[in-house]
């Protein structure tokens, strides 16, 4: 049977469902290379997780930052796992500088844009490397721009696991730049009561949802010596990963244990 016959054989069903993705194609690529597009959508998605920040409600034993209880750690490296990072920008506290490093992939050009509507200064760069000499050039210039902005006393805050690496294990990013700069790492860990994990992400990438309750949980600060050798540099990983992994399962009880 030849292809005109296929076609007038096939059920009106099937061209019906393959026009909209023919027509997608179409125009996904000049959407995808849109400024105004962009804007829109991370627009959009800030609206979404300042509804989420407002709509839950925080559950008793989350960090408070309004004591200044935090004030001595300052300014600190905030860290934080792949995937479990997207409402950083609604609860981090005003009035505070920020700056976030934002992965230089296409994909996260989305999320850089709605850190910068919160008034967070992003840098683009990937810090997570398995090795610190395997730091690429973005990368490097990307954690130079971060150990400038907390000698200058802003906050700075970044992915400690590797993109598409092994989830919840931290790089050596995170350790070297608090080798480098002298500021403590705050590993930390948002939560909420209704959530959308997605389960088919290398990361399980949660996506949180409106109306119900919500945790910050500060781990255990981890230092880093200005002189650690590579073995010291390893074991702070490993601190890093503990810590966090406490406070995400710390936040996670909160939430779904408060009533």
């Amino acid at each position: 049977m030849n292809r005109e016959a296929v076609k007038r054989s096939a059920p009106r069903s099937a061209v019906r469902r393959r026009k909209p993705k023919t027509f997608w194609r179409k125009i996904r690529e000049p959407l995808a290379q849109s400024r105004f597009v962009k804007n829109a959508l991370a627009a959009l998605f800030a609206y979404f997780v300042r509804l989420v920040r407002l709509t839950n409600r925080m559950v008793d034993g989350s960090a408070k930052f309004s004591g200044g209880a935090y004030a001595q750690l300052e300014p600190g490296i905030i860290a934080l796992w792949h995937g479990q990072h997207l409402l950083t920008p609604a609860y981090y506290p005003k009035g505070r500088p920020l700056v976030a490093m934002v992965s230089r992939s296409a994909d996260a050009e989305l999320n850089a844009l709605m850190v910068e509507k919160f008034g967070i200064e992003a840098v683009r760069g990937s810090g997570g490397r398995e090795s610190a000499r395997h730091l690429d050039k973005g990368g490097a210039k990307a954690l130079i721009a971060l150990k400038k902005s907390l000698a200058t006393g802003k906050n700075v805050a970044m992915i400690a696991d590797i993109p598409h690496g092994t989830p919840r294990d931290a790089g050596l990013g995170v350790v070297l730049l608090a080798r480098l700069s002298g500021r403590p790492i705050l590993p930390a860990a948002i939560a909420t009561s209704r959530r959308k994990v997605i389960e088919g992400s290398w990361d399980k990438t949660t996506i949180n949802l409106p109306l119900g309750r919500s945790s910050i949980v500060v781990g255990t600060p981890v230092f880093v010596p200005a002189n650690a050798d590579a073995a010291e540099m390893e074991r702070k990983r490993q601190e890093v990963t503990a810590s966090l992994n406490a406070a995400t399962a710390e936040a996670y009880r909160l939430v779904d244990g408060s009533k």
